[in-house]
């Protein structure tokens, strides 16, 4: 591979490996930043860009607990999803299946136990779903484990481990929910507590013979009878029957011992090569609708996140998905405005995937009127009666005047200290110099030596010595990651100057559509910035005032000399650049996603939806009547077969007389 091509593709791997590290970081601390969903995106294009990267054989994050790592029988990948009874149909239609076997869906941490000859030889947690932590002595300490199954299987059991309810309300109420407190214990070195949890079965394989199950049921029959606790499992024949049970047990879930918060449906017959996909195809996850309550809205705080003010409500306690829920999100100051939100006033929160609780609206009349007659039953009035919300008018760290902006409420102060330290705790954490800790930026920062990612690169390592807690050879080595020469993908170095609501991959959609150098996205206008797909006005907005705020600083940035921006890929080793595809009905020579990423490899983009720039639309049934092949035609898109889609990928070059 020449090098006008090798450099490119070494940037985007970079810039991969960098994002899949973060972004596992976060996840295994509790607070990801994105989804699922999108982080497979990136591992896959990771994968199809260098199959060996160490990175793809070093699974999860980094274990600070010091357990050991083993590897799983089958792998224990994502479920597809169905949010509601229309996507599980449009599943069932996909999958058909004589019957089906479907299964609480357990709320707790997924754990394989590995049999040789029947005899336990290790417990592994789900891990990023390959590889994960071997925690067999906690495991043997929790209801539920079987040691040895009295007959000579070798292969993997499948169980979550959960608390019951009733334990957590004893014990642990100072855990989130009982999921919060079965993850923290498990992972214990010294595996307190581990008795306190439990270990239900849903699945089992056997190494090597796939014909040792013949069906889902005769699984669950030869669980129980080794001994295991098995999940509730109900066998139905039609998608209507499945969904009519789903609605019984949302019903009924809150007298459960545990947490479930769905079904899992899977074909009756057992397939392993099913079984051993990522994301098996033969079952999915059918989620319950989201939980919701009804509450009264008692006060408005205010979190500061760098310039930006976002309103959190404060809600009297109301339960929720198996947690005590009293602060819900509120977004801005529009949300406020549209649902007409004032304190005292009744509202509806729900938890958005089960995670974070959020105002929905108001109450309905019928619900809000009860609860507010019982208020003033109970106070006499005291709290039932409604205030408005204020809003705060004054930045807290500068004094400047806030700017309303009805999606955001901000500080405009280009020199804010608040705004200036989270722009430099940003850049630390997009080129990752983990060796520039919290307390050191702080210490720099209140001194006024380093006020400006700028001044970053002027340091010396006489002056950092001393700092507290430093000297020299800590000095010098805060220096030598600073200095280390860095070639950024243009996203990340946009993303490093923390540009309000604008992320890396957002930055990445706006690359991909031609604004690839920052000369480019410097002379772009707002209008055509909001173009690109999934962007929108307010983003665009955003880009182009934040790159006309920090230009100076860009510039200085770049002087030093340290820090450089790798250039765009070459023309040759993107031949679909500025071509997009959208998908619809199944392909029959590979997966969606795959398909997807051999575009992006390109050079191209993929498109959830038919718009206007499309430049293709995908499907092996041209003369339908379906929604995108209607809209394509109207806007004069072309349609094209798989067949010419794939002739596409092979000769990027050609049109295969489709282009528009």
């Amino acid at each position: 591979m020449s090098k006008t091509r090798e450099e490119p593709r070494r940037a985007r791997i970079a810039a991969l490996e960098r994002l899949v590290k973060r972004y596992q970081r976060s996840y295994y601390d509790g607070e990801a930043e994105i989804s699922d969903a999108e982080f497979d995106r990136l591992w896959d294009e990771l994968k199809a860009l260098d199959p060996d990267n160490p990175l793809l054989k070093k699974i999860g994050a980094d274990s600070a607990d010091g357990f050991p790592k083993a590897r799983h029988l089958i792998p224990m990948g994502s479920q597809d999803k169905a949010a509601n009874p229309e996507d599980f149909r449009a599943w069932a239609a996909k999958t058909p299946c004589p019957s089906y076997m479907v299964q609480y869906k357990l709320d707790g941490a997924s754990l394989e136990l590995q049999y040789r000859g029947g005899v336990l030889e290790q417990a592994v947690t789900r891990g990023d779903g390959a590889v994960g932590d071997n925690i067999t002595p906690n495991a043997l300490r929790m209801k539920g484990a079987v040691p040895a199954l009295g007959v000579p299987f070798s292969g993997g059991v499948r169980g979550e481990v959960v608390m019951t309810r009733e334990v957590w309300r004893r014990k642990y109420r100072d855990k989130a929910n009982c999921r919060n407190a079965a993850n923290g214990i498990m992972r214990r070195k010294d595996g307190a507590g581990c008795e306190d949890l439990s270990i239900i079965a849903y699945d089992a394989a056997a190494v090597g013979d796939d014909s040792y199950f013949s069906s889902e049921a005769e699984k669950i029959a030869w669980l129980e009878k080794r001994g295991f606790t098995v999940t509730v499992c109900r066998e139905f024949c039609g998608a209507e029957e499945v969904i009519a049970y789903r609605e019984e047990v949302a019903k009924g879930r809150a007298g459960l011992p545990y947490d479930i918060d769905g079904l899992v449906v899977k074909d009756m017959r057992t397939d392993m090569a099913d079984l051993r996909r990522a994301r098996p195809e033969k079952q999915i996850a059918f989620k319950f609708d989201l939980e919701e309550a009804v509450t009264v809205l008692r006060a408005v705080e205010w979190s500061e996140s760098g310039a930006t003010y976002t309103p959190i409500g404060i809600v009297d306690p109301v339960r929720l998905a198996g947690t005590t829920v009293q602060r819900a999100n509120l977004n801005n100051p529009d949300m406020i405005r549209a649902l007409g939100l004032r304190l005292g006033s009744v509202v509806t929160v729900v938890k958005r995937g089960e995670i974070i609780p959020k105002i929905e609206s108001l109450a309905p009349p019928e619900q809000a009127a009860p609860l507010l007659e019982k208020l003033r039953a109970a106070a006499a009035g005291e709290g039932a009666g409604e205030r408005d919300i204020e809003f705060p008018k004054i930045c807290k760290s500068c004094g400047a005047a806030l700017e309303d902006g009805g999606t955001r409420l901000f500080c405009p102060n280009a020199d804010c200290p608040k705004r200036l330290h989270h722009r430099l705790e940003k850049w630390i954490s997009v080129l990752d110099i983990r060796e520039l800790g919290e307390k050191l930026l702080r210490q720099l920062f209140e001194s006024g030596r380093v006020r400006h990612i700028g001044d970053l690169y002027t340091l010396e390592a006489e002056e950092l010595a001393d700092y507290e807690r430093m000297g020299e050879l800590s000095a010098a080595k805060v220096l030598r990651h600073i200095r280390s020469p860095r070639r950024l993908p243009l996203a990340a170095f946009i993303a490093g100057f923390d540009f309000e609501g604008v992320a890396e991959l957002i930055m990445e959609r706006v690359v991909q559509a031609g604004f690839d150098t920052l000369d480019k996205l410097r002379a772009a206008t707002a209008e055509e910035l909001a173009a690109v797909y999934g962007l929108g006005d307010l983003s665009a907005r955003t880009i182009r005032d934040g790159l006309a705020e920090t230009a100076a600083e860009m510039d200085r940035v770049l002087a030093a000399g340290i820090i450089s921006i790798a250039p765009p890929p070459a023309a040759e080793t993107q031949p679909l650049r500025g071509r997009s595809f959208c998908f619809t009905g199944e392909l029959r020579t590979m997966k969606r996603g795959q398909a997807e990423e051999r575009i992006r490899a390109l050079g191209g983009s993929a498109k959830p939806s038919v718009v206007k720039d499309l430049s293709y639309l995908v499907t092996n049934d041209p003369e339908s009547g379906s929604a995108k092949n209607a809209k394509a035609r109207s806007l004069g898109i072309p349609v094209i077969g798989e067949e010419q889609f794939l002739a596409l990928l092979e000769n990027p070059g050609a049109d295969s007389g489709c282009a528009k």
